[in-house]
């Protein structure tokens, strides 16, 4: 997430956009923020100290300082060939300071699958600002994202660009070979199974919860659950946290599709109204 205004970031990359002839020189900054994670020690349960890991050989039955540990790829079952820091230097992807826009795609053609990270690109000068927004605005005028690669951590990533506001946003892909086909699956075939009086219940139901995308919609209720018990424990006190909802078990299909429709349940952004028609909305990605 970027800072506020007066608070310039610190570039995380920097190096251009290139397609066809022309370049536009930019900086790289994290589009996201880690979440508050809550971290936890493996103790002893009999009186609770710390558990150590240690480096230990297993030939030797006994632990190895880290000026003896090397890296080995296990190749064949316990046969290893080991790698020097030399050798990781010679592997890696040569340095490039460039995203490469190979092809510019539909925004909705890219399974939502192959998107990993995010990142933020800025103008790196004012040399870059005409062509930067001049990029920015044609990307969304022809509905269309850039695809290319770009080299970041010594390693070679597929990515995308796409305008998000005012910004242009770089999205880290998985290639091809990262994603998982799903046909070792056991899934049912379309249209498998349900009546069409079922299909109309479940449309009307997506319908009655429709509402407008805003994120802030949703919380991290089970950290903040967590947290309660954590505070109950130091200060002594019973512990006291809402109750899950028991899910309730489907025997019919359309009654309790029925019952939805009936119960009149709607999600907090709906309940909130609908956002004003003209706000902006960010196109989707095809859903894989």
């Amino acid at each position: 997430m970027l800072p506020h205004k007066g608070v310039m970031p610190r570039p995380l990359w920097k190096g251009a956009i290139a397609f066809g002839l022309v370049t536009v020189p930019v900086n790289l900054y994290s589009a996201t923020e880690r979440a508050e994670k809550l971290s936890f020690h493996l103790l002893h349960k009999k009186d609770g100290s710390r558990i150590d890991y240690k480096r230990f050989c297993l030939k030797e039955d006994k632990e190895v300082p880290w000026s003896e540990v090397v890296k080995g790829y296990e190749y064949a079952k316990g046969e290893y060939v080991v790698l020097t820091d030399a050798d990781f230097e010679k592997a890696q992807t040569p340095a490039t300071q460039a995203f490469d826009i190979r092809a510019f795609v539909e925004a909705d053609a890219i399974d939502s699958l192959y998107f990993d990270t995010p990142y933020y690109l800025a103008p790196a000068g004012k040399g870059g600002v005409k062509a930067y927004a001049l990029l920015r605005d044609a990307l969304e005028q022809s509905g269309r994202v850039g695809v290319g690669t770009i080299v970041l951590r010594q390693r070679e990533h597929l990515a995308a660009l796409e305008p998000a506001g005012d910004a242009l946003v770089l999205t880290t892909m998985r290639f091809a070979h990262e994603v998982r086909s799903p046909k070792t699956l056991d899934l049912p075939g379309a249209r498998h199974g349900y009546q069409a009086k079922e299909m109309k219940l479940a449309r009307q139901l997506i319908d009655t919860l429709s509402a407008e995308w805003d994120p802030t919609d949703y919380k991290d209720t089970y950290t903040d659950v967590l947290k309660q018990v954590i505070r109950q424990k130091i200060e002594g006190e019973e512990i006291s946290v809402p109750e899950p909802p028991k899910l309730p078990k489907v025997v019919d299909l359309r009654k309790a599709l029925e019952a939805s429709l009936k119960d009149g349940r709607r999600p907090l952004a709906r309940m909130r109204g609908r956002r004003t028609a003209g706000a902006r909305a960010r196109r989707p990605r095809k859903a894989a």
